[in-house]
């Protein structure tokens, strides 16, 4: 893991590598400093729809790079209330500023006992340091 890798406190994270953000009644979603570095540059997000519902750890959105496409999945079960529709103008937010202008989705209606299986700052830190 890079020194420079950025694990926020106060964040909830997958082994995939999304972190969420309980803001204001919602799950705020994006992908992780870890991801977007192993990505590389950012060309394309295939967000989801308003509206739909999502399951945990089911598929939520797609994210192209210079390198390849990968999948991006739902840290929790819910409804997506909003879209980051500066995404679809500039993917590369996500590379500037993956835990601020690069968020992804907001859920709405998520279920709150699905946060406590994901991970705290320190553990995601501890898995990022296992090489996974």
């Amino acid at each position: 893991m890079s020194a420079a890798m950025q694990v926020p406190e106060g964040l909830h994270y997958t082994s995939e590598h999304e972190w969420v953000r309980i803001e204001g009644g919602l799950a705020v979603v994006g992908l992780t400093h870890y991801a977007q570095d192993q990505l590389g540059d950012i060309t394309y997000v295939e967000l989801p729809e308003m509206g739909a519902e999502l399951e945990q750890m089911g598929e939520m959105c797609v994210v192209e790079s210079v390198k390849t496409a990968a999948d991006v999945y739902a840290p929790l079960a819910g409804t997506v209330a909003e879209v980051n529709s500066a995404l679809e103008d500039a993917p590369q937010l996500i590379n500037q500023d993956c835990y601020g202008e690069g968020w992804l989705v907001k859920l709405e209606g998520f279920d709150q006992a699905g946060l406590a299986k994901l991970m705290d700052a320190a553990a995601y830190t501890a898995l990022l340091g296992t090489g996974e």
